[in-house]
């Protein structure tokens, strides 16, 4: 008897005839001889509306009583799939993230899994039940605090359970019938790829790509677990993530496009008048750095000869923008540089694909591409299996559709389907 771990995500379960059609897909694994653990996001656009109210109460509400109040959503979410479990004839039993044995560092809002210990997990299907499980939350090992993993959290409980408990394959349910060429709600020719790489899907979570979040996939990579992800809407087969390719490396020395990627949720900052000396942009990122701050894309411009003063742009996630402003004025005196530009109506696009760099032909394409298209660029980042540029937010679109078009990766079948039209 395999072991399956199931992720829904709030589209799937948004009202009551989801969580119904959802039940059934969950009783049908059941009866196919799977031992069944469920994941399952709070419904709908929940965590949003608890996010809008906490705000209206609260400007800056305490990072604990904040995750008290997020983990609500999964909780209601996973108490309604048991009862409908139960009304299909077959037993079923929820479990809190912390129940589940998913332990966290202390880090509110954004925590980070570092260990699971599914006791309670196995000895409910032991007992010959199907476990529901809240995804995006769990327990500090520290102070014993409710916490929450931030956005894409369900899909990192989900892959984690599956490598604690040794399952088959981590199915993540969505609203989309897999992983596609590009978000099909932009191009709306995407094609849906039946196999991608974990490396591939990697850089395309990376680069903002929302189907799957980059946590969870580097944690299937780690710890080898496939990933399928499939529309809970339809019985379509989707497309399977993993570190080695089921039908072999075929072609392996031509460049492959996985897809095209895109994010507007990013901002860009150019601190201006940076001395050109060692040590200059070690004292930047490490004011970013001490204010707990990810960034992405970094760009030096060449140093000006009369002044001996240069410029370094970089991007980060808007929301965090503010905040490393802040850092920075801080540290300006240290610094010593002239003043600080934000820019947050920015876009990302990034081709992803394997073998891009011995193959010179990718690269001139793609600027080919965003050069017919009238798409101006202000910074370049690549990796041996991606290419991504920063462009006006505006733009966006229009780069998206047409580097994919000169890719020859439209399909020439029906447009692909978004069936819950909120994307997770």
């Amino acid at each position: 008897m395999g072991l399956v771990v199931q992720k829904y995500g709030g589209s799937s379960v948004a009202d009551a005839e989801g969580i119904k059609r959802v039940a059934k897909r969950i009783v049908d694994a059941k009866k196919n001889g799977h031992q069944v653990v469920v994941v399952v996001s709070a419904m709908g656009d929940t965590t949003d509306e608890l996010i809008d109210l906490a705000e209206q109460v609260s400007p800056m509400p305490a990072g604990r009583e904040f995750d008290m109040l997020l983990t609500a959503g999964e909780r209601i979410s996973m108490a309604l799939l048991a009862m409908a479990i139960k009304n299909l004839g077959h037993e079923a039993q929820s479990f809190t993230g912390s129940q589940a044995g998913v332990i966290t560092d202390s880090v509110h809002n954004k925590a980070r899994i570092i260990d699971v210990t599914p006791g309670r997990i196995r000895t409910a299907l032991d007992e010959g039940n199907i476990a529901i499980v809240a995804g995006f939350q769990g327990v500090s090992a520290d102070s014993k605090d409710i916490t929450t993993l931030g956005r894409g959290g369900s899909d990192t409980t989900a892959v984690a359970l599956a490598a604690a408990l040794d399952a088959g394959v981590c199915e993540i349910y969505t609203d989309v019938d897999g992983v596609f060429t590009a978000d099909p709600r932009v191009v709306k020719k995407a094609r849906k790829i039946d196999w991608i790489s974990s490396e591939d899907m990697l850089e395309l979570a990376a680069s903002g790509s929302k189907v799957l979040l980059h946590r969870c996939v580097e944690y299937a990579r780690r710890y080898d677990i496939p990933i399928h992800v499939r529309s809970s809407f339809s019985g379509l087969p989707g497309t399977w993530v993993s570190n080695e390719n089921p039908q072999g490396d075929a072609q392996v020395e031509h460049a492959i496009i996985s897809g095209v990627a895109h994010d507007v949720s990013e901002a860009k900052i150019t601190v201006v008048g940076v001395p050109d000396k060692p040590g200059e942009a070690a004292a930047i990122f490490r004011a970013i750095a001490d204010a707990e701050i990810n960034i992405d894309m970094i760009v030096q411009n060449v140093s000006a000869a009369s002044t001996g003063l240069t410029d370094i742009s970089f991007t980060l996630p808007k929301a965090e923008g503010h905040k490393a402003i802040d850092a920075l004025e801080k540290a300006k005196d240290r610094i010593g540089f002239d003043s600080l530009r934000y820019d947050d109506q920015i876009g990302k696009i990034s081709l992803v694909g394997a073998g891009m760099k011995t193959n010179p032909g990718v690269t001139a394409s793609f600027f080919q591409a965003l050069s017919d298209a009238g798409v101006n660029i202000e910074l370049i980042s690549t990796s041996e299996i991606r290419i991504s540029v920063v462009t006006r937010q505006d733009d966006v679109n229009e780069a998206v559709r047409a580097v994919h078009t000169a890719f020859g990766l439209d399909s020439d079948n029906d447009e692909a389907v978004v069936y819950g039209g909120t994307g997770r």
